[in-house]
């Protein structure tokens, strides 16, 4: 997917400024803050929690990456684990750069009371936690999240009324592929037309980001750097430098007619991965899983020793 802009100069430059701030060190005489491209830690966050029709609850988290670059994989166990219930409860085990919002929920009964969900994350020597609860303080719902995420329907009852996107995958949820061998997955996804589409802005930088449907692909779950997709994703986190929804100028790729978003992904190790669609209109979103098991390559018998019985 190609991200599209009507200020392609203007955009560099800002992308050129942004990217030239990347540099690791320690910090000026100025007191500027030091922003770093890999090494540094991951702050799991508590997002707040949303109250369901029949009274139960949803706890949502999210994460820090502090890193500009670096996607740590980190499989679920004693460096990433959720207590009491855990240490599996549907957590992320690759991190995306950046302030990623909402990645998952936990599902709490009626009567949670005053019990917490510890979220604890250990990367690169550093242990942090997020706390899940219900104090008020944390309530959250589709109309504040909008506004934090995509700063619009505080003040526009129309806007206001946007509805999350959806999105399904086509298929069985849970495939087996072979190593090098293309995996053709599609997702299918709708919205409502609110927000209209409207590019990143040039201005106030990272106050939000583009607005109007937008799909790609990611890996959740699995190390990154064994799979690849074709065509490319763009980011689907914030980066001001380039091919990012916040990028200014950036602005979504032209809907597919038929709603259809294809992908084949390709992994070159063995293991267990579990690859996302994401549908983002700028202020919510919504996202679906597909589990791969990734077989070794099955190498065909030689010539000159076939296979015996």
């Amino acid at each position: 997917m190609r991200a599209h802009s009507q200020f392609p100069w203007t955009a560099a430059v800002v992308a050129a400024a942004a990217a030239a701030l990347l540099l690791a060190g320690a910090p000026g005489e100025g007191g500027g803050q030091v922003v770093y491209r890999a090494g540094q830690d991951i702050a799991p966050a508590f997002d707040g929690w949303e109250q369901r029709p029949d009274g139960t609850f949803d706890l949502a988290f999210g994460y820090f990456n502090r890193n500009w670059d670096e996607k740590p994989f980190v499989p679920v166990g004693p460096d990433n684990n959720l207590e009491p219930g855990g240490p599996d409860q549907g957590q992320p085990t690759l991190f995306q750069p950046r302030r990623n919002r909402f990645v998952f929920r936990i599902h709490v009964p009626a009567d949670f009371g005053d019990r917490e969900i510890v979220w604890t994350l250990t990367v690169n020597g550093r242990t942090n936690q997020a706390y899940g609860s219900l104090l008020p303080g944390y309530i959250t719902d589709s109309e504040l999240q909008q506004f934090d995420i995509g700063d619009f329907g505080h003040n526009n009852e129309e806007m206001r009324a946007n509805l999350a996107p959806t999105v399904r995958v086509e298929g069985s949820l849970r495939r087996t592929v072979a190593v090098g061998q293309p995996l053709e997955l599609a997702a299918v996804a709708a919205d409502d037309g609110i927000p209209p589409v409207h590019a990143a802005p040039l201005r106030l930088v990272g106050r939000h980001g583009a607005w109007g449907l937008r799909v790609a692909w990611i890996v959740y779950r699995g190390s990154e750097s064994h799979v690849s997709f074709d065509p490319y994703q763009f980011k689907t986190y914030p980066d001001y430098r380039s091919n990012s929804p916040w990028t200014p100028g950036w602005e979504p790729p032209p809907l597919p007619s038929d709603g259809r978003f294809p992908v084949a992904a390709t992994f070159s190790r063995p293991g267990e991965y579990v690859i996302r669609a994401q549908a983002h209109d700028g202020g919510l979103k919504d996202t679906a899983d597909v589990a791969v098991t990734v077989t070794a390559r099955q190498e065909a018998p030689s010539p000159d020793r076939p296979d015996r019985e």
